[in-house]
């Protein structure tokens, strides 16, 4: 379903943005809703009443806050009603077996699994949303009375199943007011093209090695080789959801829309605090405004500021998805993250390169926890990282997927976006051909190959 939804984005999206720049302005904000739906119906019919029903919702619940300031007791039921009726959803529909299967493990019993699914993007439009009636109940913005904008703010289809979480604050001046200038479609289509080849160039290719490593006997496998996988994975995970997100950006672009930067070279940074205001942005920037503050931040005492974190981080984990290893992957950053708060912090930043090899090595651990969900393979994998365990057959995949570990390594740092910047205008040319020959590669990858996971689609 994924690989088949990335090959109708490319044929949907040309005949989406014609009759979308063809449209009168008037009507730009329905025919973009009408497109979004279809195009997340395409991939998940069933669920179009879920996204429905989260238009319906958090606009009912934004303009009854609207209408009752003078209530705060009203006010706070509309926001209750918004707040439970997502995460209502979201923990129905991702949560629901995980409890199950954790209740009958705690009683004794053996409740029966739920055939069901989890929708397209849940994860990223319930906090999307949400975050909207809580910025209109704390009055940061004015609820929106027009329904078809709000809508078309809930389903922008570049963004709407796998981030980066636009905020209404983001765009509600655009819903209303957007030029498309020509510079804005040519800016659109360098960053969309981009970020396609981060994600099928770059991170389909080393993380078919991954794939590979996984499915071997953690139990029989060199640490080479182990260490080789998950360096792997590490690169197939910025790329692939660096690149999506680029080209969701690129997309908005072209659509007149600023969507938030979602991804900063994260794997330059010396600490795990400056990781994580480089990875996935706009996730750190939501738990930060809407769970981290509002509980105390940095405004109390430090046991206190210890509790804000573990919650964060706790829930952060939760987010990525229903197990446990998830939960475990949080609160490995969170320790780390309460360490450099308390002392460590100001160590790293002095030596740049020990900070920079401290964080890659915590980051590349977290990848394992991540990644492999079942505990007892997580811990003959670890093993097999830290055993010293001998072999040779580390060499024939280094040797298969060598340039492009050089080509992911250069890729994570901003030396070409410092050459673009420098000679972009000098050698434009040699640019634009660039980006054809990429364009071209990626399309004909898609066309040709099976594998083509998208790993943030599952969150």
């Amino acid at each position: 379903m994924v690989f088949s939804s990335i090959l109708f984005l490319f044929r949907f999206f040309p005949v989406a943005m014609l009759v979308y720049y063809l449209t009168p302005w008037r009507y730009k904000n329905l025919v973009l809703l009408i497109e979004s739906l279809v195009f997340y119906s395409w991939g998940e019919i069933r669920y179009f009443p879920i996204m429905v029903a989260s238009i319906v919702l958090d606009y009912a619940a934004s303009n009854g806050i609207e209408r009752n300031r003078g209530n705060k007791v009203a006010c706070r039921l509309f926001l209750a009603l918004s707040v439970c009726g997502n995460l209502g959803m979201l923990f129905f529909f991702k949560y629901s077996n995980f409890i199950l299967q954790n209740l009958g493990a705690l009683l004794g019993a053996d409740f029966p699994v739920l055939e069901i699914t989890l929708p397209l993007g849940i994860s990223f439009y319930t906090f999307q949303t949400m975050s909207y009636t809580i910025d209109v109940y704390w009055n940061k913005v004015k609820a929106e009375r027009n329904i078809i904008d709000f809508g078309a703010f809930v389903v922008l289809f570049p963004q709407l199943i796998a981030g980066p979480i636009v905020r209404y604050t983001d765009v509600n001046r655009e819903l209303k007011s957007r030029t498309i200038t020509l510079a804005d479609v040519q800016s659109g289509v360098d960053i969309f093209i981009r970020g396609l080849g981060r994600k099928v160039l770059i991170a389909n290719n080393i993380g078919a090695l991954w794939t590979e490593v996984s499915a071997m006997n953690f139990d029989v496998i060199s640490t080479p080789l182990a260490w080789l996988g998950i360096l792997a994975y590490t690169f197939q995970i910025y790329f692939d959801f660096s690149g999506y997100s680029q080209m969701a950006i690129g997309l908005g672009r072209m659509l007149g829309f600023q969507f938030p930067q979602n991804f900063n070279d994260p794997y330059i940074a010396k600490t795990v605090t400056e990781f994580w205001r480089r990875w996935h942005m706009t996730l750190g920037s939501w738990f930060r405004e809407y769970v981290y503050i509002p509980l105390g931040g940095n405004r109390c005492s430090f046991p206190r500021q210890i509790f804000n974190l573990f919650v964060v981080w706790a829930a952060t984990g939760l987010w990525h998805g229903a197990s446990w290893n998830f939960v475990l992957w949080g609160l490995y950053f969170f320790v780390f993250l309460v360490l450099e708060k308390a002392f460590l912090r100001p160590y790293l930043e002095k030596t740049r390169v020990l900070g920079h090899v401290y964080l890659l090595f915590l980051v590349v651990i977290s990848w394992a926890l991540f990644a492999i969900t079942d505990f007892a393979a997580l811990g003959r994998f670890l093993t097999a990282m830290f055993s010293f365990r001998p072999g040779t057959e580390w060499v024939y995949y280094l040797r298969n997927y060598g340039v492009t570990f050089v080509i992911a390594a250069v890729m994570s740092t901003p030396l070409l976006a410092k050459l673009d910047q420098k000679y972009g205008q000098r050698f434009r040319w040699v640019k634009y051909a660039g980006l054809m020959v990429v364009l071209v590669a990626s399309v004909a990858y898609l066309e040709d190959a099976t594998y083509n996971p998208f790993l943030y689609f599952r969150f």
